[in-house]
C-alpha cells in the first residue's frame, strides 16, 4: 500500500509551475500511484499567481486539499511560500527556492512585496528547505532549470524511482533539453 501524498506546488506565471505538476503527476502514475491534481493558472502569463494541488495514493478521490493537509509545498517564489504556508499540515515540510520575483503591481500600486517571507515561514514551519536553484541553474548555464532543480528537491520526499523521474523529464521536458533538465534534476536531489 502506498501512502498518500498531498503536494503543493506554487509560483507565478513563467516559472514552470505547470510542467513540474505534469512531470510530478506521471512519474505518480507511472509508480502505480493513483493521482488527481488541479492547477490554476488564470493570470499566468502576467506574472500572476500559479499553483497546482496533486494528490497521490492508493486511491484518490478530489484533486483539491483542504487547508492544513498539505505535506509538502514545493514554492517557486519566497512571497507565494508566505502566501500558502497554512496548508501545510503540522509536521509537513516546504521547500522554497530562494528566488523573489516582485508582481508589477507591488509597485504600480504601493503593496509591499514582504521583506522577511522566508523567516515569516520558519516561525511557523519547523521543516523548511531553502533552496537556491536559480544559482543551480545558473551554473548549469539556464535559469529554465529551476523547475527541474526543485523537483529533485522534491523527489527526495516520494517514493518514486530516480529512473522513473528521468523517463518521465524525457517526455515531458522541450526536445533538446532532455540531459540538461536531468542534470539540473540530478542536482536537485543532492540537496538535503
Amino acid at each position: 500500500m502506498k501512502r498518500d501524498m498531498n503536494v503543493l506546488i506554487v509560483g507565478v506565471g513563467g516559472q514552470g509551475v505547470l510542467l513540474a505538476s505534469e512531470l510530478l503527476g506521471e512519474a505518480a502514475l507511472e509508480s502505480g500511484y493513483d493521482v488527481k491534481k488541479s492547477e490554476v493558472h488564470g493570470m499566468a502569463q502576467r506574472g500572476g499567481v500559479v499553483y497546482s494541488h496533486i494528490r497521490l495514493g492508493d486511491k484518490i478521490y478530489s484533486p483539491l486539499i483542504r487547508e492544513g493537509h498539505v505535506d509538502v509545498i514545493l514554492a517557486f517564489e519566497q512571497a507565494e511560500a508566505q502566501r500558502w504556508v497554512h496548508y501545510l499540515r503540522d509536521a509537513g515540510t516546504i521547500i522554497v527556492n530562494h528566488f523573489k520575483l516582485i508582481p508589477p503591481i507591488a509597485s504600480m500600486k504601493g503593496f509591499d512585496y514582504p521583506a522577511d517571507a522566508i523567516d515569516s515561514v520558519k516561525k511557523r514551519v519547523k521543516n523548511v528547505k531553502v533552496i537556491n536553484a536559480a544559482q543551480t541553474a545558473e551554473r548549469l548555464g539556464n535559469l529554465h532549470l529551476i523547475n527541474t532543480v526543485l523537483l529533485g528537491v522534491l523527489s527526495m520526499s516520494l517514493d518514486i524511482s530516480p529512473e522513473i523521474w528521468e523517463k518521465v523529464i524525457r517526455q515531458w521536458v522541450p526536445k533538446g533539453t532532455e540531459e540538461l533538465n536531468i542534470k539540473a534534476f540530478l542536482e536537485g536531489r543532492k540537496h538535503q
